[in-house]
């Protein structure tokens, strides 16, 4: 099995991406998506940005590794009465049911960055997007302070080793690898663009209720607890986290939300 799919299979990554949603409709709002566009939206989850997307009327298709995020998708178009929005399985680096020059934009948010290959995914973005267009995406910063890279540095703390010539997706929040990946595949420097920006997971619950939704549904942490109940140091791992949240929560009303700085990459396709 692909494992970049079991990761994202083996939890429920709807039940954290239902704290996200208010940010994905915020980006999409500031994109200036308008009627009859075609957007691809890459490793879309459930729709987090693929779902604001389309009721900008847009065309959109959204991509993910994931059938169940996929279902979960379109029961929320079918849900919200959009039918101008479509899911597909796709892998970030082989696109290989989508045509050349396809979309006015290109979106991928905390999706395309944990592709394998990080080359191959600046390729296909750039490929299926046509002249003129737009890429942009959202990608988590290695070394931020705030939430998710937090989170993502003390899974790792905790977890196996990477295999051999793995690639972290963190690096896709570094602007001088950004730059270098649209390079190669064609894009020039300039036509590279990076700005920091908020997104915000806001829940209903504790602090400690919203770990518990990671350590339960979110593939990254659910491994590191696995590894760490293997060597006894689970009470350890559940004990950072469960600080990390607490100090990062901003909510005055007994719930919790908390920002997490991530990169916004916005990326000009060259004309030939």
């Amino acid at each position: 099995m692909n494992a970049n799919r079991e990761l994202w299979e083996k939890g429920d990554f709807t039940r954290i991406a239902a704290t996200m949603r208010a940010s994905g409709e915020a980006l999409v709002d500031g994109l200036g998506i308008a009627p009859g566009m075609a957007v691809l939206d890459l490793g879309c989850g459930d729709g987090n940005t693929a779902l604001p997307a389309a009721e900008c009327g847009a065309e959109v298709l959204g991509v993910d590794l994931t059938a169940k995020l996929l279902a979960a998708g379109e029961a929320r178009a079918v849900a919200a009465g959009l039918d101008n929005v479509s899911f597909q399985e796709g892998d970030a680096s082989q696109l290989v049911d989508l045509e050349d020059e396809r979309f006015d934009l290109t979106l991928s948010v905390f999706g395309a960055m944990f592709a394998p290959r990080p080359y191959d995914v600046a390729k296909e973005m750039v490929r299926v997007t046509r002249p003129g267009g737009r890429i942009v995406m959202g990608n988590w910063i290695p070394g931020d302070p705030t939430l998710v890279a937090q989170i993502l540095k003390i899974a790792a703390a905790y977890s196996p080793p990477p295999p051999k010539g793995f690639i972290s997706p963190m690096t896709w929040g570094m602007e001088d690898e950004v730059v270098a990946r649209f390079g190669e595949a064609g894009v020039p420097a300039g036509q590279v663009g990076f700005e920091r920006a908020s997104w915000i997971f806001d829940y209903a619950g504790t602090p400690e209720e919203l770990v518990g939704l990671f350590r339960d549904y979110y593939g990254p942490t659910m491994n590191a607890f696995a590894a760490a109940a293997a060597d006894g140091r689970e009470g350890l791992l559940q004990a950072e986290l469960d600080a990390l949240f607490a100090d990062q929560n901003r909510s005055l009303d007994g719930g919790t939300e908390i920002a997490a700085t991530f990169l916004l990459v916005n990326v000009t396709r060259s004309y030939p």
